[in-house]
């Protein structure tokens, strides 16, 4: 296996300072609007939360964060996760390595001590902060983060931030990040709470309620902006490829 000095500490240290650095070249020179105008009065009280953004979004979500709320978010023990935990802790953002998986993925990908830990920092009242979406399934609300609801008893909100200058990738999840010099949207969309003892249906009906909130907070967001959603309909085509795939469900 080839070496890449990419991949060492040095590198991903000196990369993850640069990414802070441009992040916060861009949140200075946009002008942004907050929707709801006094949200950030209103989910106080309700403190520690669990804020869910689609992939994609990992990129400019760090601009959503007032001083005063602590928080920590999920980061992959992959690919660019080194140098995105080292940008996130140079933003004041705390990083517990993991991934969202399904099945036997969970293990390597550290999705159960991730989980444990997301629910050790939500007791130390850090609000968390990771993707609804696992890897490859875009736009899909997996069933990590709606039990990290139920377990905790924590309110879910779903958010987008977008800026009207930006770049988009072809990547598999549409990511973005933004450009200086334009104007900025946050969205946040209203709390869905899950209860510790809820069951299986009443999970997967705030899993949908998640999507639908996800969606919802995009749409306006790139509307506030003047664009639209280079996301948008990334499920319906992931759904329609698996139901083709050789040996689905009827």
């Amino acid at each position: 296996m080839g070496f890449s000095i990419l991949k060492t500490r040095v590198a991903q240290e000196a990369l993850g300072r640069m990414l802070a650095g441009y992040l916060r070249l861009v949140q200075r020179t946009n002008r942004f609007v907050v929707e709801p105008a006094d949200i950030y009065d209103r989910v106080r009280p309700d403190l520690p939360l669990i804020i869910a953004m689609w992939h994609g979004q990992h990129i400019m979500i760090p601009f959503s964060r007032p001083d005063w709320m602590p928080a920590c978010s999920l980061v992959s023990r992959h690919g660019d996760g080194g140098f995105n935990a080292v940008a996130l802790r140079q933003l004041g953002i705390g990083a517990i390595r993991g991934s969202g998986a399904l099945g036997k993925k969970i293990r390597e990908k550290g999705g159960a001590s991730a989980f444990l830990a997301m629910l050790k920092r939500l007791k130390a009242s850090e609000t968390m902060v990771l993707t609804a979406d696992i890897p490859k399934r875009a736009r899909i609300v997996g069933p990590g983060i709606i039990q990290l609801a139920r377990a905790s008893g924590r309110p879910l909100h779903p958010i987008a931030v977008v800026t009207s200058r930006r770049i988009d990738f072809k990547s598999w999840d549409r990511a973005s990040i933004g450009l200086p010099f334009g104007r900025g949207a946050i969205v946040v969309g209203e709390a869905i709470h899950v209860a510790r003892e809820a069951d299986e249906a009443t999970c997967e009906a705030a899993r949908l309620a998640l999507e639908a909130g996800l969606d919802a907070v995009h749409a306006r967001a790139y509307a506030l902006v003047g664009a639209q959603d280079p996301g948008a309909g990334l499920r319906q085509a992931r759904l329609a490829a698996e139901s083709a795939a050789p040996g689905a469900a009827p």
